[in-house]
């Protein structure tokens, strides 16, 4: 398909809807996040779902990092709020350099990791240039800034197709 590019490997409405421990079953070891929209709305500290679900993780087993296109403040600032996770700030994502970073901290291999992210053209596209799987979730809030508002026009024209060739309704 024209779009296979920018298509998630997988899908959930939610990051805390996600089966964590079905992934650790299929041979998941290590989970890159993005921050905004995906954990938390953009820009908000770590809250008591987040901060849980990293406790959850590291429990099951699992190596966690954040990876962001944010500065030092907001990255490091909620990487010890959540705990239990390293992070890479100025990720420069989609480009593989992060991804790959985060899999040498991690100790984990393309088999074995998997990207969770909001966004098609940062978060997915940069999982699928790395060589690794990665899982789009619906993002958290409508407020952002206005260059991912942009961003996400032709973006939900490639999830228009994605979701018609996956038979997945959006919701």
């Amino acid at each position: 398909m024209l779009f296979d590019s920018f298509y998630p490997d997988l899908y959930c409405y939610s990051t805390y809807d996600i089966d964590f421990k079905a992934l650790f079953a299929s041979g998941i070891r290590g989970l890159i996040f993005d921050i905004d929209n995906t954990l938390v709305p953009h820009g908000a500290p770590p809250d008591e779902r987040s901060i849980a679900l990293f406790k959850e993780l590291h429990e099951t087993g699992f190596k966690c990092m954040l990876l962001s296109n944010n500065k030092y403040k907001r990255v490091s600032s909620f990487a010890e709020g959540v705990k239990y996770t390293d992070f890479i700030c100025n990720g420069g994502k989609p480009g593989r350099k992060g991804y790959i970073r985060s899999m040498e901290f991690m100790g984990t291999d393309r088999d074995s990791t998997l990207l969770i992210g909001d966004q098609l053209f940062t978060d997915v596209w940069g999982a699928k240039r790395s060589g690794i799987k990665s899982l789009l979730v619906h993002r958290i809030d409508d407020r952002e800034e206005i260059q991912i508002i942009l961003k996400r026009i032709p973006e939900n024209i490639i999830l228009h197709f994605y979701f018609k060739d996956k038979d997945i309704t959006w919701k």
